[in-house]
């Protein structure tokens, strides 16, 4: 199976889910974008890692893993998205000591918080791509919106306010096909990553 390198594109926070966040992946030679609900603390050390000039007064856990790395001369490749059951993405960090490579299986927030600190690249399967890659049209993307941030990310956790509805993926249960597709597109057109990556999960489940 061929990779897809990715690059993160930024993170936003949700205006359904409780705690929750949308990290978005960009498909480097495409226009296709990943989204992936992540939680807060890994958002915040994402986010961290993205800007440079942020140096938190204490190392966070994914700083501590860095520094240990560095200690005993590991070294992350690279970090590979590898599978996508039931919305969830799993994850494996490549690393190497002495020339030895090892896997180590991650939650992909976290793959990606280390990927950061190493400057490793990410990749994902095609066929993950495929399933679960939201494709925007080219005459439906930032050239619609000139004024918008393309880093959009947040350095610092946003309080969100509750779920009336209960969870998130009920209201979309009743929904056809057809519908979903429709409503999926509109959240693409507005650029609300996490309400897709929910309307995305559905029609997988339903044409799995």
């Amino acid at each position: 199976m061929s990779l897809v390198k990715l690059t993160i594109k930024g993170i936003s926070y949700s205006q359904t889910q409780n705690g929750a966040y949308a990290l978005i992946l960009n498909e480097v030679d495409g226009e296709r974008k990943l989204p992936i609900v992540i939680g807060a603390f890994e958002a915040q050390s994402i986010a961290i890692a993205l800007e440079k000039e942020i140096k938190p007064p204490r190392p966070l856990t994914h700083d501590l893993f860095k520094s240990f790395a560095d200690r005993f001369d590991i070294v992350v490749k690279q970090v590979i998205i590898h599978k996508l059951v039931d919305g969830v993405f799993y994850s494996s960090i490549i690393c190497e000591r002495d020339k030895i490579e090892e896997i180590i299986d991650a939650r992909t927030s976290d793959a990606i918080a280390l990927a950061l600190r190493f400057n490793a690249p990410i990749f994902t399967y095609k066929n993950i791509l495929d399933k679960a890659g939201i494709y925007l049209n080219p005459n439906q993307t930032e050239l619609d919106n000139p004024n918008s941030d393309d880093e959009g990310v947040l350095s610092t956790p946003e309080t969100f306010g509750l779920d009336n509805e209960g969870k998130a993926g009920d209201i979309y249960i009743s929904m056809s096909l057809s519908e979903l597709h429709e409503v999926l597109e509109k959240a693409v057109q507005d650029e609300d990553y996490e309400k897709a990556a929910k309307i995305r999960d559905e029609i997988s489940k339903r044409e799995s």
